[in-house]
């Protein structure tokens, strides 16, 4: 496992602790801000995360496919890929920069 999918694993099973904990919240009637930020949370781990298979997807597969020349294809593939996921644009934090290091 190579130090992405590391991040992206260790990124997933902390969103996946924290997923349990708000349907604790949810089953326990907790404040809605608070099940809300805990929501937020996660889906801040789940959005790095793709990040970061963006990253490794663009430094190994893509790059892979220009230099056999199926540019066309693999950005095809890219575009189709990304209008699924609204999030993965944004600018990472810090800390999400770091971490992917």
């Amino acid at each position: 496992m190579d130090v992405h999918q590391r991040s992206v694993a260790n990124r997933l099973k902390t969103a996946r602790g924290q997923l349990n904990g708000v349907l604790a919240m949810v089953e326990n009637e907790a404040y809605c801000p608070d099940v809300m930020k805990q929501l937020a949370a996660v889906q801040g781990l789940v959005d790095g995360a793709s990040r970061i298979m963006l990253r490794r997807h663009l430094e190994t597969c893509v790059a892979k496919a220009m230099q056999e020349g199926r540019t066309a294809e693999i950005v095809d593939e890219l575009m189709e890929t990304l209008k699924f996921d609204q999030h993965v644009f944004r600018p990472a934090t810090i800390t999400e920069t770091i971490g992917s290091e």
